[in-house]
């Protein structure tokens, strides 16, 4: 089963006395171990669909199924309970709490779930060193760098061992040195822990990263690009051609 399906899911928003249609009828679905990148124009509804692949927003029309459940079908408390034990987020300016330290922000999520740092402090450990950051483990985010800052980030959406990982921009911050650091850290985390990556961004490098890249263009589906090999110099160049069509 898919880690994550759409069906003909479609979001309309009310603009004073217009309606503008962010989505219209994506069919989308993610498997397990994938790492897949969703690119397109300012205004083609990346942002739009990743906010409706984690339950942050609700679809119009269509559906949404995380982790085997039907969005619409849920109530908002039990979206709530889907998403944080279902899916990690990663975000350009990394959201970190800024009077805690690196492990303790990656701990934040089980916190909220109700569950106690000692009864995990070995898998924070070991998130820890996945990032290596166990020397920085009690520094707080103005004590580190902004790459620093983004793998605390990672470690923090790794922290439930989600079903899915929903990345939005997340390189679009940083130098590309500590940029190609996360990517190669993302990519890690799929090929070799076997966890679910879906990532929004604009950099066609980053997006050579993914086993698979999506393209939209007026809350469309236009097209989608599978990488065949390694060499991420000739999975660039594709996508740039057809960024290029789009514009």
């Amino acid at each position: 089963m898919p880690v994550l399906v759409t069906n003909k899911v479609t979001k309309r928003y009310r603009m004073g006395e217009v309606s503008v249609t962010a989505l219209d009828r994506v069919d989308f679905q993610v498997e397990k171990g994938e790492f897949v990148a969703i690119m397109g124009p300012s205004g083609s509804g990346k942002s739009t669909l990743l906010h409706l692949l984690g339950g942050l927003d609700g679809s119009s029309d269509g559906e949404v199924t995380l982790a085997g459940k039907p969005l619409s079908r849920l109530s908002d408390n039990e979206v709530t309970l889907v998403r944080r034990r279902n899916v990690g987020f990663i975000f350009q300016f990394y959201n970190l709490v800024p009077t805690l330290s690196a492990e303790e922000n990656i701990a934040l999520p089980l916190l909220i779930d109700g569950q106690k740092i000692e009864d995990h402090r070995r898998r924070i450990d070991e998130l820890l060193n996945l990032v290596g950051l166990t020397e920085r483990r009690h520094h707080k985010p103005d004590q580190m760098s902004g790459g620093q800052q983004q793998r605390v980030a990672v470690a923090r959406a790794l922290a439930t061992d989600p079903a899915i990982i929903l990345a939005d921009e997340p390189t679009g911050n940083l130098d590309s040195k500590s940029g190609t650091a996360i990517l190669d850290l993302l990519r890690h985390t799929c090929d070799d822990l076997g966890h679910t990556i879906v990532m929004v961004t604009h950099d066609a490098r980053a997006a050579s990263y993914a086993d698979r890249v999506v393209f939209l263009q007026d809350g469309h589906i236009v097209h989608e690009l599978h990488r065949t090999d390694n060499d991420r110099q000739h999975t660039m160049e594709a996508i740039i051609d057809v960024m290029r069509q789009l514009d």
